[in-house]
């Protein structure tokens, strides 16, 4: 009987005490077989209790190893540190703050052998903890909070242009290189989309079910679509192209609105296009915010413009600033395993 394939989950981490924990007790709670997987944590120096949990849990259980990666602290880099050290056919990156199932492991593994898919992982589905998360989530699950990505629908299955939050067949990996460490933010599509580009394959599979928490805030929700949109431009800028134009609707509707606002023969269509705005993110915001309760209505009417606007704002000003200022890639190469299948041994600092 052929043995499970070697599985490695690659997960990076920064002052995360209040997650790791369960985190990493999720995973080894898989089903997959025990002597078929292990845990790389590269973490980025964190200052709370952090790596004294993760030290705890590795004496327990031996599949988890710590890797330092308080050198450079950007998330990319962990994840490369850990894709370097692992030894697994397939490799696993994971998000801290996500709820993995039960099955997951065994899942990606079923989907990687099913579909012969080189990139493979499952819809990003939206969990709630606060009042302001439930209204978030509801906005998610409407095309007007995600463009009809694929990927954040759990009935969708199919190969499509990316995946949440991303695993890999080794060999692809060895192909088209790593993450791009220049990268702070959208690293995770750019891995993807040269994976297309190379002419690999990326799969959702509706059976991977993983559940990760979105944003607190207005605040930190903008913030991190504004990241985002700075992120794509880049991407955008370093390969000319996007596999979908779904990443492009927010900049051109920043671009649109402040076209009629600025060029005065177009000032008197600003009723017309922001009320057509406003009705159609209002009747959404009914629609899916009414489920949740009536409360949430004009959060999520306000959550829409939030998104739309910050990852709008956010790719024009990295379109100009990438232009001014180029900042090329970084790709780092996985070289192949020796014939042992042994992994190097890194010290902690």
């Amino acid at each position: 009987m052929t043995a499970l394939p070697f599985v490695s989950i690659a997960m990076p981490s920064y002052n995360e005490e209040l997650y790791i924990e369960d985190c990493l007790r999720s995973l080894l709670g898989q089903d997959y077989p025990a002597d078929r997987m292990e845990i790389l944590v590269g973490d980025g120096g964190s200052q709370d209790k952090t790596r004294e949990i993760i030290d705890r849990l590795a004496k327990e259980d031996g599949r988890i190893r710590l890797l330092d990666n308080s050198k450079h602290r950007i998330q990319s880099y962990a994840m490369n540190l850990a894709i370097k050290e692992s030894r697994g056919e397939f490799i696993l990156v994971t998000d801290v703050h996500a709820e993995y199932a039960p099955n997951y492991v065994s899942k990606l593994v079923e989907a990687f052998q099913r579909t012969g898919a080189d990139c493979a992982g499952g819809a990003q589905r939206a969990k709630a903890q606060t009042w302001f998360q439930k209204a978030l989530c509801a906005a998610l699950s409407s095309p007007l909070g995600v463009g009809g990505a694929p990927y954040r629908s759990p009935d969708k299955e199919g190969f499509v242009d990316t995946v949440f939050p991303g695993s890999f067949r080794r060999s692809i990996l060895e192909k088209v290189g790593l993450y791009d460490v220049k990268a702070v933010t959208n690293e995770d599509a750019e891995l993807q989309q040269r994976i297309l580009q190379a002419g690999g394959k990326v799969f959702l599979s509706k059976d991977v079910v993983v559940h990760y928490y979105p944003r607190k805030s207005f605040r930190l929700l903008a913030k991190q679509y504004f990241k985002y949109g700075d992120g794509r431009a880049r991407t955008l800028l370093l390969h000319g192209r996007f596999p979908v134009i779904r990443p492009l609707i927010p900049f051109l509707f920043v671009v649109g609105g402040a076209t009629i606002l600025i060029v005065p023969p177009l000032q008197g269509l600003a009723p017309l296009a922001f009320g057509t705005y406003a009705a159609v993110t209002g009747l959404e915001a009914i629609r899916v915010g009414s489920k949740v309760g009536l409360w949430a209505i004009p959060v999520v009417w306000a959550i829409f413009p939030t998104m739309h606007v910050s990852h709008g704002i956010g790719m024009l000003q990295g379109l100009v600033k990438y232009t001014l200022k180029p900042k090329p890639p970084l790709i780092e190469t996985l070289e192949p395993r020796t014939t042992n299948g042994g992994a190097r041994e890194t010290a902690l600092a």
